[in-house]
């Protein structure tokens, strides 16, 4: 990991550097999930015949703390995390953690690493990686039995430095980021390795992510390569509903703020022809919160979709009000926050 110094926070990138401790729980069949332990490795002890090194039998999770205007430390969605969480272990049938072995670790990996917090004022944050591998061994192809939960944490600074800017997307038919009837709707590894192939094509010729098609019909919008999509028009916030993306926290929230806001809010499959009618688009995940859209171009049918050099105004009203939340500087009516005692 990278080193960095208390105060370079104006040089924090949207990386991962080295912090103090990281936290971890085992799971056995005979005495269930292990106690707290607290650890300043960087590294795991990992089987060489682990199941998550042969057979995908990994998920993780990402979620933000910030140290707000009032000098608080707010974990956002930590809730929302935890039944995500609980989802993808389900998925994949490993040993699911309890709601208060997640919602601990996190708290207690931000209370050992504060001095690694950012301060308010900076655009930075502290960002969280909750996993869990699976760590029985075995040349069968099986759930494993056994499994490793940890959390550990880096700072990040602002996905845009200088501030949030359009994006250039390019639309891939001929590879899909997950089966249709596959993992789509869970965090889980395996996905993101699927898209890493049309991601780099894309990024070769220029474009900064993929927006994928659904793998059944390939005739709707379905996601980026590590954020869901969506729309703008008519003072409506538009997003694809499919069983094969995966539910963003973000999303979610951002449809929430939408209505707050007095926009309408649609969830429905979103066919690649009504690109042409959207006065603003974008992607959205917890890295960014949302990075808008300039263009997406269809590499097969060579169309291109064009929606302005600038941010829109409803994105960027979205984004600075979900931020404003985040940071404390506007009432969290729906208790989205967790305070960090």
């Amino acid at each position: 990991m990278n080193e960095l110094a208390d105060w370079e926070w104006s040089e924090l990138r949207f990386d991962c550097y080295k912090t103090d401790y990281n936290v971890r729980y085992s799971f056995t069949p005979e005495k269930g999930w292990s106690a707290m332990q607290l650890s300043e490795d960087e590294y795991l002890p990992v089987p060489l015949a682990a199941a998550c090194l042969h057979y995908g039998s990994s998920l993780f999770e990402g979620l933000k703390a910030f140290r707000g205007v009032d000098g608080k430390v707010r974990i956002f969605r930590l809730e929302e995390t935890v039944k995500r969480l609980q989802s993808s272990a389900a998925r994949l049938c490993l040993p699911v953690p309890t709601r208060e072995i997640i919602v601990e670790a996190c708290m207690e990996v931000v209370r050992r690493n504060l001095r690694h917090l950012p301060p308010y004022g900076t655009g930075a944050a502290m960002y969280l990686r909750p996993l869990e591998i699976g760590t029985s061994t075995s040349f069968g192809v099986k759930p494993s039995e056994e499994a490793l939960f940890v959390v550990f944490c880096s700072p990040v600074g602002p996905y845009f430095k200088g501030g949030i800017r359009p994006i250039d997307v390019a639309i891939d038919r001929q590879q899909d980021r997950v089966a249709a009837n596959g993992t789509g709707d869970v965090k889980i590894g395996a996905n993101y390795a699927a898209s890493l192939l049309p991601y780099r094509n894309a990024r070769t010729m220029g474009y900064s992510s993929v927006l994928f098609l659904d793998p059944k019909e390939h005739r709707y919008l379905d996601e980026c390569v590590a954020a869901n999509f969506y729309a703008i028009k008519n003072n409506t916030y538009i997003t694809p509903d499919s069983t094969t993306i995966l539910p963003s926290i973000t999303n979610k929230t951002l449809r929430q703020v939408a209505l707050d806001l007095g926009m309408r809010v649609e969830e429905r499959p979103i066919p690649v022809e009504e690109l042409s009618t959207f006065e603003e688009c974008g992607c959205c995940g917890t890295g960014a919160i949302l990075a808008p859209i300039r263009k997406i171009y269809d590499m097969q049918t060579e169309e291109t979709y064009r929606f302005g050099d600038e941010v829109g105004a409803q994105s960027l009203k979205l984004y600075n009000h979900l931020l404003n939340i985040q940071y404390g500087l506007v009432e969290d009516i729906h208790g989205w926050n967790t305070l960090v005692e």
